[in-house]
């Protein structure tokens, strides 16, 4: 056995004695939290109304389908591997860099030990089913998309002369931004992303561009329609009609007008400061796209995602998970529309293009990591005043809590369930006792702040973090591969969130909420 991964061994099992012996002693009735603590837990979550699972897998995994709901006996102690692994994506490329380039997918996988091992040893079967739902629910239709959209877009090459000018650069990210909203955040990032980084190849720094790109592109530009980002569809299911979210409008458009005047400065400073000078190749070539019939399954993805939404097709439990047919189905068609693009597009126009499957193989592997040890996060988050984040939900009333608290959440974990716990939150602070049917179209008329809150906090602050928003480290891992000096995980907060992202948001608080 190698070095480096007996160190990994040892600290594996170091760490599972540690965290069993602290989820142990959060059990043990000696501690003043028994066993039977949980199943009074498990009796009070059966007996409260409406608590089983929504549709398809968005209903939750906590509790859904009879079983208990954890978050109302985890410590809070349990994101610790959470935390870690935030922290190994922050600083192991910087301190480790060749270690951790060679051994990601094991850290991921360590870290997933580390949450997997003790939480299933203190949990039993209920740990089990948390896990695979977030697997087979979660994980494994954030993936199918991704790849889907990664090899669709892969396929779509722009030729011809496209110089990334200032004026330039501002309009592709603009364009990105329009079109996010109606091909999702994803789907607009994986088609910009590479002619965008071509644009620029004359360019000495093209960090912040990239950042901006993500800003803008993979996240703010998502907040018109359902298609758009993921908190957004999700409330499309619980009721919230399609083109509600055109109410947002005015918060998007300060916070786009912010961002790209910025932009456009700073790339305008950065040309002239560089003394850079467009190339010239001689005779400029015309732009045209290569490819094109990739739109049609790019089309197809977006109505594959919109279909599932819509339609009702009732569930099938899948080692217990129950799941919508149509999520499957979905699925299944976005695998399809994949190995039709790969089939009808030629190995060599995706060379020219640039494509690898580095980006998407980099992503699988780390998010694997992120999605299992986030559980605890989740389901504390999730059980509401129950939970070790009872504090934060109860400090939680007027619409700047809502739009700073879900962003802020967002911004490190699922957008979309953190998106469902403050619309409940708002739901059940206004309209208590009311059929959601009934209190959805009033929290969208007479408190329509609070839901203008809670949209735009899970959207505009998933672009505060890589792992904020899904194309994120997509972009990302494209933009270092192609020769881009990405910043690091706090890098990225720390240079970039921090100095340009928070001060607009504290400007769309004081104008709008």
């Amino acid at each position: 056995m190698k070095l480096n991964e007996l160190v990994l061994v040892m600290m594996l099992v170091g760490f599972f004695v540690f965290t069993a012996n602290v989820f142990a002693g959060d059990n043990d009735p000696e501690h003043g939290n028994a066993a039977g603590q949980t199943t009074m837990a498990q009796q009070a979550y059966a007996s409260e109304p409406g608590s089983g699972g929504g549709h398809g897998n968005e209903g939750g995994h906590a509790g859904g389908h009879g079983h208990p709901d954890l978050g109302r006996v985890l410590p809070l102690y349990a994101c610790i591997p959470f935390a870690c692994m935030l922290l190994s994506i922050a600083l192991l490329p910087l301190v480790a860099g060749t270690f951790w380039h060679h051994h990601f997918g094991k850290i991921s996988a360590f870290w997933a030990a580390c949450l997997a091992i003790p939480f299933v040893a203190v949990y039993k079967g209920d740990a089990v089913y948390e896990i695979l739902h977030i697997i087979l629910a979660d994980y494994v239709p954030f993936i199918i998309l991704l790849w889907a959209l990664f090899t669709v877009s892969g396929g779509i090459l722009l030729r011809g002369t496209l110089r990334g000018t200032p004026a330039v650069n501002t309009g592709i990210i603009l364009l990105g931004t329009i079109l996010a909203s109606w091909m999702g955040t994803t789907g607009a990032a994986m088609l910009l992303i590479r002619p965008f980084l071509r644009a620029n190849n004359f360019r000495k720094n093209r960090t912040f561009m990239v950042v901006f790109f993500i800003f803008l592109v993979a996240n703010v530009g998502g907040s018109l329609t359902p298609l758009g980002d993921p908190p957004l569809f999700l409330g499309f299911l619980h009721g919230v009609s399609f083109f509600w979210t055109l109410k947002i409008l005015p918060h998007m458009l300060v916070v786009s007008g912010i961002l790209l005047v910025i932009y456009f400065f700073l790339d305008t400073w950065n040309f002239k400061k560089e003394g850079a000078v467009v190339p010239d190749d001689g005779e400029k070539k015309p732009l045209r796209l290569v490819g094109t019939y990739n739109f049609l399954f790019l089309g197809g993805i977006v109505v594959a995602v919109l279909m599932s939404g819509i339609l009702d097709l009732g569930q099938i439990s899948t080692f217990g998970v129950h799941r919508a047919i149509q999520d499957w189905l979905r699925d299944i068609g976005l695998i399809v529309l994949g190995i039709f693009s790969l089939w009808a597009t030629p190995w060599t126009l995706r060379e020219e293009n640039e494509f690898s499957w580095f980006p998407i193989i980099e992503v699988a592997y780390l998010f694997i990591g992120i999605f299992i040890t986030m559980i605890p996060c989740l389901l504390l988050l999730k059980a509401g005043p129950d939970g070790a984040f009872a504090f934060l939900i109860a400090a939680v009333e007027e619409p700047f809590h809502y739009f700073w608290v879900t962003g802020i959440l967002s911004a490190f974990l699922d957008n979309a369930p953190t998106y469902l716990t403050f619309f409940n939150t708002a739901l059940g602070s206004f309209y208590a006792g009311m059929a959601e049917s009934a209190s959805v179209p009033l929290l969208m008329t007479d408190k329509m702040v609070y839901l203008q809150a809670i949209s735009t906090g899970s959207v505009f602050f998933g672009a505060v973090s890589y792992i904020g928003n899904a194309p994120n480290f997509m972009v990302r891992s494209i933009a270092a591969e192609s020769g881009t000096a990405m910043p690091s995980f706090f890098g990225y907060i720390l240079k970039y969130s921090l100095v340009f992202l928070i001060p607009t948001f504290v400007v769309v608080t004081f104008i709008f909420f």
